[in-house]
């Protein structure tokens, strides 16, 4: 790519950041757009709509980022959560990696590439100039200037290694001073249990029941069968919106929308009274979600939560075996109440294996699937090749301008389009998985997400870019390194575009929410649903996480091959700090709380990284014939994996569960609180399935639930 072509994509995108940034500081003042861009305040009662109009609303203003730049860790603890602060400290600790690497990079090592003379690069039109004219690929083979970036690779993996340590030491001493500090949870009193044995002479309620009095006698405190529930749910999925169709019809006043006809859409048969006729299938839902319930109420899935009276004894039944035989009485840690993904529980065993495995094949045929968006983009990021395969289209692109938008700003673009389905694709496959809890769904999908980003992005462009064009080198373990050290440098134009495209542009599409603020706006004007109805979203860690990683591995990869890229993913870094700030204040509201435990994965990618970074140098020494520099890395990426697992056996148990100590602290400090005996008697309803609680829909359009069935207690 040249650099005119670059230097148009970042024009482009730099437009968009500012458009976005302007009509976000303008709309999010405007009558009913604080629904959009505040909902958790309003959720909170923090915030209301100002239905006031006046001139200096349509200003921008810029006081949002004052507000987001000045609320500090602990308040964004309490307010967002141990997980917000965790993400957080994600983009805290690559900002300090790569304005160090910056440093470095522009001010060093980038003069020492454009100096080269490898590639006969002349100082003429710069504009017209490759990208890799700035890299090491223009170094001279064998020049003395190699030992500069040989030292500026071991300095940057000691850095970063220095900040991996402290960070994961601080956040694990962090995650421990948040839960001593915390309110009782129920999850912290709670296991589930599967695998109990059914017999026909009594219910698995009375088993479990008798199991766990018997070898707990003064701990246990009560348990939760589970029952399989998902036709209920459907049914009330479904009565709560003919519910809230009802509601909308009721507040209109256009009399004529009340009446319509009753046959095919609306435009056949009879014409009929919809109030009338929501009410009539309102009763009918109601009554159909009686008679599930009753006829359900038998129906019970061999797992049950089990609750106890301390932490200490709930981790004591979580980590030793109950039973002689190992696949009965299986106990593993209970998810928040909230976090239950409560589908799991109706699947069999076989299923979730025959799931598991069609789960693989998908991410396989998704990752085939994906390589044609690949060679598409990197068919038209090279501008020759665009006019090998369509000759009739020389005419257009011998403009420049569409020259540089098609090759500079049209394959990243297309290229996120493409990657912005995949999100929502791992998070159905991982949900099918058996996962009990919506955190440790997400926290696949986000796995699953990294993985395949750096697959399809990263090594498909490079070797569909570069390496597998070139004939005469064979995929072999041992020329890895070569080959990934003639690849990766010549697609540096192509990721610097990407981050302008996918972090730059998208970060601010999200602080603009264009997409939440046209569906809004449809459905108060044509749909009928009042302001006061809508989500407060969360954090979409899988999609989001996965995203700053992969740029850290493009920054850390790229540190010495084209130092030109480290800028452009610091600027990113930095409004990423700003807008996830504000949009934990004011947008996101925490669904669940993992407990930090995204942190490991930031920590194995940067690892990952780091050893790519020492792969590649490698070749590249080699390539540059400085075989010494190359045997001198080698060491590098083993004594990086040894701090990895150091890291691992030092600070990954900590994220994993709770020390005996800080269980017994944390029981002994409540023991004289009142507020427990409360909490207990809560704690014995906590894991009711909420498809069992009585539905019924008022003339007050309100829906009231209380528990049908009791916990079993002690």
């Amino acid at each position: 790519m040249l650099l005119s072509a670059l230097l148009t994509s970042v024009g482009i995108n730099l437009g968009l950041c500012f458009l976005y940034f302007t009509l976000f500081s303008i709309l999010k003042r405007q009558p009913g757009n604080v629904y959009v861009y505040a909902p958790r305040l309003v959720a909170e009662g923090k915030a209301q709509q100002e239905n006031d109009f006046n001139l200096e609303k349509l200003l921008p203003s810029v006081n949002w980022v004052k507000r987001a730049w000045q609320v500090t860790e602990d308040e964004l603890l309490t307010t967002a959560g141990f997980d917000a602060v965790v993400l957080m400290r994600i983009i805290i600790f690559s900002l300090r990696v790569f304005s160090f690497a910056a440093v470095v990079g522009v001010f060093v090592l980038l003069p020492l590439n454009y100096m080269g003379n490898q590639l006969n690069f002349d100082f003429i039109d710069l504009s017209t100039k490759s990208l890799e004219s700035f890299s090491v690929s223009n170094v001279d083979d064998g020049s003395s200037r190699l030992w500069i970036h040989f030292g500026a690779v071991y300095i940057f993996t000691v850095f970063v290694c220095y900040l991996l340590y402290r960070e994961y030491k601080s956040l694990s001493s962090k995650r421990i001073e948040y839960f001593l500090s915390s309110k009782p949870q129920p999850h912290q009193f709670t296991v589930l249990v599967r695998g109990i044995p059914v017999s026909s002479a009594r219910s698995i309620s009375d088993t479990v029941d008798g199991f766990f009095s018997e070898c707990y006698p003064s701990m246990y405190l009560s348990h939760s069968i589970v029952r399989s529930t998902s036709k209920i749910k459907a049914l009330v999925k479904y009565g709560d919106k003919v519910h809230k169709k009802l509601t909308s019809l009721k507040s209109s006043n256009q009399s004529e929308e009340k009446f319509t006809r009753s046959g095919f859409l609306g435009l056949f048969g009879k014409r009929v009274n919809m109030v009338d006729h929501y009410e009539n299938k309102l009763e009918n839902i109601e009554e159909n979600v009686r008679t599930e319930q009753s006829s359900i109420i038998g129906k019970e899935v061999a797992a049950a939560f089990v609750c106890f009276k301390t932490r200490f004894t709930t981790a004591t039944a979580l980590h030793i075996r109950q039973a002689v035989n190992p696949t009965e009485w299986v106990t593993e840690p209970a998810p928040h109440p909230k976090d239950v993904y409560w589908p799991f529980f109706s699947t069999s065993f076989i299923r979730i294996w025959i799931s598991n495995i069609v789960v693989i094949m998908a991410c396989i045929l998704l990752t085939i699937m994906f390589l044609i968006p690949v060679l598409i983009v990197q068919g038209l990021a090279n501008l020759k090749q665009l006019e090998m395969w369509f000759p009739f289209l020389k005419g257009i692109l011998s403009i420049t301008f569409i020259s540089e938008v098609i090759t500079g700003y049209l394959p990243s673009f297309i290229l996120q389009q493409f990657l912005s389905f995949v999100p929502p694709i791992m998070i159905m496959l991982s949900s099918m998985q058996g996962y009990i809890a919506l955190s440790q769904i997400q926290k696949s999908a986000c796995i699953k997400v990294l993985i395949f980003t750096i697959w399809n992005i990263f090594f498909a462009n490079v070797l569909s870019g570069s390496a597998l064009y070139r004939a005469n080198i064979i995929l072999e373990p041992k020329k890895i390194p070569e080959i990934l050290a003639i690849a990766v440098p010549g697609q540096a134009s192509f990721f610097i575009s990407y981050v302008v495209t996918s972090g730059w542009t998208k970060t601010a599409e999200n602080l603009f929410r264009l997409n939440p603020m046209v569906f809004s706006y449809i459905k108060r004007k044509f749909l009928g649903y009042s302001a006061d109805d809508f989500a407060v979203p969360s954090v979409s860690y899988h999609s989001q996480i996965p995203r700053m990683l992969f740029f850290g591995l493009l920054g850390i990869t790229y540190f010495f091959l084209a130092p030109l890229i480290l800028p452009f993913i610091v600027i990113y870094y930095c409004l990423a700090y700003i807008i996830y700030r504000n949009q934990l204040l004011n947008l996101y509201a925490p669904k669940y709380e993992s407990g930090g435990k995204f942190w490991p994965i930031v920590h194995d990618s940067t690892i990952f990284s780091l050893i790519l970074m020492h792969v590649i140098a490698i070749g590249i020494f080699i390539l540059k014939k400085l075989p010494l520099a190359s045997s001198l890395i080698a060491p590098l990426p083993v004594i990086t994996f040894l701090f990895n697992s150091y890291c691992h056996r030092r600070f990954l148990p900590m994220f994993q569960s709770y020390s005996a100590e800080s269980l017994i602290k944390k029981d002994r400090d409540e023991q004289a609180d009142r507020s427990m005996n409360e909490f207990r008697d809560k704690l014995t309803s906590a894991y009711e399935d909420p498809n069992l609680m009585p539905v019924q829909y008022s003339s007050s359009y309100q829906s009231l639930r209380s528990p049908l069935l009791g916990s079993s207690q002690a």
